[in-house]
């Protein structure tokens, strides 16, 4: 495989800036100064179009709809970044790195090694990102995935890359004790689909390394408990020839019998002033909140006699909230200040409704109105991407389709029981166990 190249370059604070430039080919030649532009692929757009490690003295970054590569790096502490940065990236950037002593506005080019660190720190990065961003909706037949089996894969893919992590405590991603204590509940299912013998071999070793690597984690930090033996256990027997399973049957569904129900209006009467679809912005909310189809927001203004209100419905995400606390919707009535409206689950909708000021909806012409839904205290505020020329819409609904085509690309894949480029950046992007069961033939009524 073509080694890739990166500019790393010293900034005015003393970082150090490693950027990934996969358009520069085999022809650059080592050792060159860099360009002056700044290929900010991984570092711009939404934050859910890219996965990110938080590592001893820097954050990688990689696109996640970009070709497999090396990462973009900000490198904060060069002396702890030392401890991986030749795995990583090979001696040339790890050199290069050390070399930076003063800022310079190009730096130098020069190659990376394709390593089998960089492979596992792009797929442990990938896997946060599709705990954190997989776009799960009941209405665009994307299905959620198993949060327990992708939980037990990341602890093993963290325990595989721990020479990217130190003892500083400052590294949120270094937690294989936390995820295995958290998602042990997979591990029983997950030894019977391995006995089961899975319909493919790649998958059967795919389970089969994660098992280990996750047996391995739990002796060398000290864990133990039933289902820890028992994985240890069934470890040391040689696996029987068994008759293959679908998993998706081993592991509890969140959402069974999910179905969206009829869209009946919250307040009868009254004469409606505008109805239309509001915002679905994934970052203002956490994962398990809203469904991830563009219009799960909607809303209607109606006028009551002399009051005016606005009615908000949101399509609930199949799961329960991973975290505690209830939506609000904000509301702008032809670009004025925000109007709060809590928000209320039940089944599969949220709902709410206010009063508003006359005025916000007075006069003879159609109001603009502009609905987003929110989780206070988590909420980034709302990401104003602008317009892509190319479509004529919102580069924020557009990076959104991207996500969901590349959802389903996956699921496809998984589906397929398809084989990966075993090359160390191609194989970081093949599929997850959970996208397996999600993919299987129980997520067919989703």
């Amino acid at each position: 495989m073509a080694r890739a190249h990166v500019d790393v370059a010293r900034r005015e604070d003393g970082t150090i800036r490693i950027d990934a430039d996969p358009g520069a080919g085999s022809a650059a030649q080592d050792d060159e100064p860099a360009g002056s532009a700044v290929h900010d692929e991984a570092a711009g757009g939404p934050d859910f179009t890219r996965a990110v490690l938080e590592v001893a003295g820097a954050v990688l970054t990689w696109p996640v709809l970009g070709a497999p590569g090396p990462p973009y790096a900000e490198v904060h502490d060069r002396g702890r970044a030392q401890q991986w940065l030749w795995a990583l990236y090979g001696e040339r950037v790890a050199t290069a790195v050390h070399d930076r002593t003063a800022a310079e506005p190009h730096g130098v080019r020069v190659a990376a090694d394709p390593t089998d660190l960089a492979g596992s720190a792009a797929r442990l990065a990938l896997g946060h990102w599709a705990a954190r961003w997989w776009p799960a909706s009941y209405a665009d037949g994307i299905p959620a995935l198993e949060q327990d089996v992708l939980g037990l894969e990341l602890a093993a893919l963290t325990h595989r890359c721990q020479q990217l992590f130190d003892d500083d405590g400052d590294q949120p991603d270094d937690c294989t004790a936390e995820l295995i204590e958290e998602h042990r509940d997979a591990l029983d299912p997950l030894i019977q689909w391995w006995r089961a013998a899975p319909q493919s071999a790649d998958t059967a070793r795919h389970l089969e390394s994660v098992l280990r690597l996750v047996d391995h984690a739990a002796d060398t930090i000290g864990l133990d408990g039933p289902a820890l033996r028992h994985l240890r256990s069934s470890l040391d027997q040689r696996r029987p020839a068994g008759v293959p399973v679908d998993p998706g049957s081993l592991f509890a569904r969140h959402g069974g019998g999910y179905a969206l129900a009829a869209g009946e209006t919250l307040v009868a009467g009254g004469r409606v002033i505008a109805r239309g679809p509001g915002t679905n912005d994934w970052r203002r909310y956490p994962p398990g909140f809203v469904d991830a189809a563009e219009d799960a927001v909607s809303w209607t203004a109606r006028a009551l006699g002399a009051r005016r209100r606005i009615e908000v419905e949101v399509v609930a995400h199949t799961a329960a909230p991973s975290a505690g606390g209830s939506l609000v919707a904000e509301v702008h009535v032809n670009g004025g200040g925000p109007n709060r409206v809590p928000l209320t689950r039940t089944d599969d909708r949220w709902t709410g409704r206010a009063d508003l000021e006359p005025g916000l909806l007075g006069g003879t012409a159609p109001p603009h109105i502009e609905v987003g839904v929110l989780l206070p205290g988590f909420d980034p505020g709302p990401f104003e991407p602008g317009w892509d020329p190319a479509s004529g819409e919102d580069r924020g609904r557009v990076a959104r389709d991207a996500i969901r085509a590349l959802a389903r690309r996956r699921l496809d894949a998984a589906a397929e029981h398809l084989t990966y480029d075993t090359s160390p950046y191609a194989v970081s992007w093949g599929p997850f166990l959970a996208e397996t069961v999600a993919a299987g033939p129980s997520g067919e009524d989703y």
